[in-house]
């Protein structure tokens, strides 16, 4: 019986070894598969959506996507407080029957 364990083949006498990345370069970037559940609102809904964008970018890429959600996002809010929904009309008691 042998001590050793079996492994990936050495490489051979006309094959380089595997390198590994160099240091500092950054690794593929990857979809990290974070939900997104719907908001009810079609614009956030969509600005949201946009951060899928980033899934595709190096780290360097990401601060430009997510400052441009950001943006729509706060601009989403302020028209809120610019255009506040209608108050409800006052209830007025209706007549007892007599």
């Amino acid at each position: 019986m042998s001590d050793s364990t079996p492994g990936p083949p050495a490489p051979g006498p006309g094959s380089p070894p595997a390198a590994p990345p160099p240091a500092g370069e950054p690794s593929v970037p990857a979809p990290l598969g974070v939900p997104r559940p719907p908001t009810g609102d079609a614009g956030v809904d969509a600005l949201l959506a946009r951060l899928a964008d980033a899934d595709h970018l190096p780290a360097d890429g990401h601060l430009e996507v997510y400052e441009d959600v950001h943006r729509g996002l706060r601009a989403t809010l302020a028209s809120l407080d610019a255009n506040p929904p209608a108050a409800p009309a006052p209830r007025t008691p209706s007549p007892s029957p007599s």
